[in-house]
Parts: structure tokens; sequence; C-alpha cells
């Protein structure tokens, strides 16, 4: 593996830090089996969430839907 500092100057503490941060990932990613399940989603990265409500038809006067709660 090799890591390339491309901007700043880091001290090596930082380096060691940001080396034992990847390695822990890489080693992590080498242990789960390529066609694990991943588990159940958060809530918050669902994106149906966004779109709960139904989005107003375009018309006339849709700018005012699109604003005030119907």
């Amino acid at each position: 593996m090799n890591i390339k500092v491309v901007r700043g100057n880091p001290t090596p503490e930082e380096l060691a830090a940001a080396l034992a941060v990847v390695r822990a990932r890489a080693a992590a990613a080498a242990t789960t089996p390529s066609g694990a399940d991943p588990g159940p989603r958060d809530a918050w990265s669902d994106p149906s969430r966004i779109a709960a409500q139904r989005v107003p038809s375009p018309g006339q006067a849709s700018w005012t839907r699109t604003y005030w709660p119907a």
C-alpha cells in the first residue's frame, strides 16, 4: 500500500493516525464477504423520505403551492 501526501505538511503523529484509519478500514473490508448483505439502511439516507409528500402539478399558480402547505 502506497500513501502519498499531496498537500500540506503533516506531522508524524497525524500521518500515523491517518494510516491507522486507512489500515483499519482496509482490514474491515477484507473480512467482509463480497456478496454479504450490508444490513438495513439508515432512515436518514432513504431517498423516499424527501419525496414523502406529493409534488404539486405544474400550473399557473404552482409556485404558491410549492411554498405554502396544502
